[in-house]
């Protein structure tokens, strides 16, 4: 490409020939997205260059993983496609750790990686290539869909299909060999130039009529219905169906850890199940005779390993995939159906209900609920140079904006989600979708990037953040106000508790106490460092109003386990 060469994509455009990487830069604006994710590498320099010439704007990162990351958090922040340009080679295998996370959120996200030329020499002979990897067997063990622009005719046609593959969920790949990009075709051509996408729909799947009846006789018995919607109960649109059911039948409503604060205000909303689950709601659920689950996998952590919900209740899982029924905990009775329809089936079918015949219904309930004290759940374990990060918590949902998003990495700090209240689902952004540390950083940045308008806060643990702390200069560069909520344990504090549970020595687990301010200090953020509650409540001028990029390094008690590692320790010892 011609350095000195301009683009005006809102010109008329007359046919010409044109590089392919132009043409495909030109087609994915056409599509009305606005800004791409990725790191540079000389197989995708002159496509990305050419993106953010004519206005889809180029977030660079400085670490692959993280650029999957926030093309994922971008998508889940506005529903819109997510887009990651990744270099070959080396800069895939960087991304691998991103991709998985990306791929299971299923969030759309479409990952362009340059590729090796399929030019040959005269002699037939391939062109070595020290960055050559076998991209596509990699990607598609993963389960990630790939496609490969072979040659430069049907390079655009390739395009389109991967972006209309990226509609059924999860991520799809897009390979670019070098010699291919650099072919010159005509456009618009007889292709034409694409129409913008439209917004991905959810499925409205109905349920069959005969398990719509079979799950209407099982609630017909029923006087303490539990309903549990997840994060497929969200997505599709389904509260208000939800709630409406509920007050139908008489049912409690939960949460997975994924949806939660979905039913934030309703009057017999119990929170989330399972792990984190408040003393009320685990009392309410044991009493529950029948549970009915939306778009929820029912995991370890939402089961508790088979504890948290009452096993002589009868269970009724509602989920479009047929994967998911029974996957992780038995199901009673299935529902092959988008969450929202068939809780909107249901209501119909279902009759009318006495007031005597809800149980779960009534003013002691609601009093009990009314009367939830999240700081009575637990015994404050602060000492002279840590909080207690339940503790800390508390402090900072009373401090920081109510219009924010909150994103969390994954560790044993995770305990304090329960301890942030009433953003609902669509604010709240859990990444241990692959149950690993490093996700949150680069999500966070995806999410406020879409969302300039509300406060984006990653809560991230030191560990996640060590792995991650790059960032701070994208951070810095790009202009992005990110409010960073460092819990330093110094240690990794979900395997520090793993090994203190087996009576393991512990010293591979912990590290120093590292000042993380000063580091970001020197990025242009606004930093602080707190071992007490009292020097964290002095923040609350900065937090209420952020201005500009935060980290606040937030000295945490290590010696305070979250409760799904005292679950799992358990879990090993009742399991032979």
């Amino acid at each position: 490409m011609n350095p000195t060469r301009s683009f005006d994509a809102d010109q008329p455009i007359a046919e010409r020939e044109i590089p392919v990487y132009e043409a495909l830069a030109l087609d994915i604006k056409s599509r009305g997205i606005e800004s791409v994710f990725g790191l540079m590498s000389d197989d995708t320099a002159l496509f990305v260059t050419t993106l953010d010439a004519i206005g889809v704007r180029f977030h660079a990162t400085r670490h692959e993983n993280n650029a999957v990351a926030m093309a994922e958090g971008y998508a889940s922040a506005t529903g819109r496609l997510g887009v990651a340009v990744i270099g070959r080679g080396p800069a895939t295998a960087n991304a691998l750790h991103g991709c998985a996370y990306a791929q299971r959120t299923g969030s759309r996200v479409l990952l362009v990686f340059g590729g090796s030329s399929l030019a040959h020499r005269a002699n037939g002979a391939a062109e070595a290539d020290a960055k050559e990897f076998n991209a596509t067997g990699v990607l598609e063990a993963m389960g990630i869909k790939t496609y490969v622009a072979n040659d430069a005719s049907s390079a655009r046609a390739t395009l389109a299909h991967a972006v209309q593959a990226t509609g059924q969920g999860g991520c799809v790949a897009l390979l670019l060999p070098m010699n291919v990009q650099f072919q010159s075709i005509a456009y618009p051509g007889a292709m034409g130039i694409p129409a913008p996408a439209p917004a991905a729909n959810p499925q409205r799947i109905a349920a069959r009529p005969a398990a719509i009846g079979a799950a209407v006789g099982l609630l017909a018995h029923s006087r303490r219905p539990l309903i549990v919607a997840g994060l497929g109960a969200h997505r599709a649109g389904a509260r208000r169906a939800l709630e409406a059911l509920a007050d139908k039948i008489g049912a409690v409503l939960a949460t997975t850890l994924k949806a939660k604060d979905m039913f934030h205000g309703n009057a017999y909303n119990l929170g989330i199940v399972g792990s984190y689950s408040h003393t009320t709601a685990r009392r309410l659920i044991d009493q529950a005779d029948c549970v009915i689950v939306f778009g929820a996998g029912l995991n370890e952590k939402t089961t508790s390993y088979g504890t948290s919900l009452p096993t002589n209740a009868a269970l009724i899982q509602v989920d479009l995939s047929h994967a998911k029924i029974g996957r992780w905990y038995h199901a009673d009775l299935s529902l092959i159906a988008d969450a929202r329809e068939a809780a909107e089936q249901l209501c119909a079918a279902l009759p009318a209900r006495a007031d005597s015949d809800k149980a779960f219904y009534t003013a002691d309930t609601r009093e009990r609920l009314t009367r939830v004290d999240m700081a009575a759940e637990f015994q404050a374990a602060n000492t002279d140079r840590t909080m207690d990060p339940r503790s800390v918590a508390l402090e900072l949902d009373r401090m920081l904006p109510a219009s924010r998003n909150a994103v969390y990495d994954a560790g044993n700090f995770l305990q304090v989600m329960p301890y942030i209240s009433g953003l609902g689902p669509e604010h709240n952004k859990n990444t241990v979708d692959f149950a690993s540390v490093g996700m949150g950083f680069g999500t966070a940045m995806g999410i406020a990037c879409a969302t300039p308008e509300r406060s984006t806060v990653l809560f991230v643990g030191d560990g996640g953040f060590l792995m991650t702390m790059s960032e701070l200069e994208t951070v810095a560069r790009e202009g992005i106000a990110l409010v960073i909520i460092v819990l330093n344990d110094a240690a990794y504090g979900a395997e520090l508790h793993y090994l203190k549970m087996r009576n393991m020595p512990v010293a591979a687990a912990v590290f120093s106490d590292i000042d993380f301010a000063p580091i970001a200090a020197g990025f242009g953020f606004e930093t602080a460092t707190v071992r007490t509650l009292i020097e964290l409540r002095a923040l609350a001028p900065m937090l209420s109003n952020p201005q500009g990029p935060i980290l606040i390094d937030c000295k945490i008690n290590a010696a305070v386990a979250a409760p799904f590692m005292l679950e799992t320790a358990d879990h090993e010892k009742r399991t032979p």
